[in-house]
């Protein structure tokens, strides 16, 4: 993060207008991950007022680099002239298109603006009055995507070099967690494929140790 060489006027401002931010609405449906999210729509909403009253603006520059990655800069300006810089927040692209690049470009200028200014999505459980309610574990929304190529035959070898359960398991769990990270359940099933065949080779070789022993 950069800033000017002075934030004092701007942090006082930002201070006044967070305690005037609500939590950004959760009024946007994710089918991967069956839940709902404040969109960037929502995130705008819930900041526009405040930090328009205390003198505070923003921009969002989106940027990208050499790994086909889009990211997103923002920098938090203040009437004074202080200003602060949120550096580049990248995320990979599934597919290399216009709609591609847009939708992780909407994403990460969501979650780059939500950081600056400090905010989260609602509580449903706390507006809802709800004390005896188990919270559930937020998901972090984002649009599905396929596994790398590179990553993905990085799991597979993995997973089939392993000689032991242990290290099968290991391999696998990392591999599974990885692809349900992004939404790939086609990976998720291969995944699968190659532990079980994994496990039958490591029990065809157990089975011809034992016949070896004497």
């Amino acid at each position: 993060m950069k800033h000017s060489d002075s934030v004092k006027e701007l942090a006082a401002a930002l201070a006044k207008a967070q305690g005037k931010m609500a939590g950004a609405k959760k009024d946007s449906a994710n089918p991967a991950f069956n839940s709902r999210y404040a969109d960037l729509a929502s995130v705008v909403e819930a900041i526009k007022g405040p930090l328009a009253e205390n003198g505070l603006s923003y921009v969002q520059m989106p940027v990208t680099n050499d790994k086909d990655e889009v990211g997103c800069e923002t920098l938090l300006m203040h009437s004074s002239g202080e200003w602060i810089h949120a550096e580049p927040y990248y995320m990979p692209v599934a597919k290399a298109n216009a709609h591609g690049f847009g939708s992780i470009l909407t994403y990460a200028r969501r979650y780059s603006l939500a950081a600056v200014c400090g905010i989260a999505p609602e509580d449903d459980d706390a507006n809802a009055g709800v004390v005896d309610k188990p919270r559930q574990r937020e998901v972090e929304p984002g649009p599905p995507r396929k596994m790398r190529a590179k990553d993905f035959q990085e799991h597979c070898a993995a997973i089939s070099a392993a000689t032991k359960m242990e290290p099968l398991q290991k391999a696998y769990t990392v591999a599974v967690l990885a692809a349900r990270g992004i939404g790939d359940e086609d990976a998720v099933l291969a995944f699968q494929r190659k532990k079980d065949e994994a496990k039958e080779m490591i029990a065809v070789a157990h089975a011809a140790e034992l016949a070896s022993q004497p």
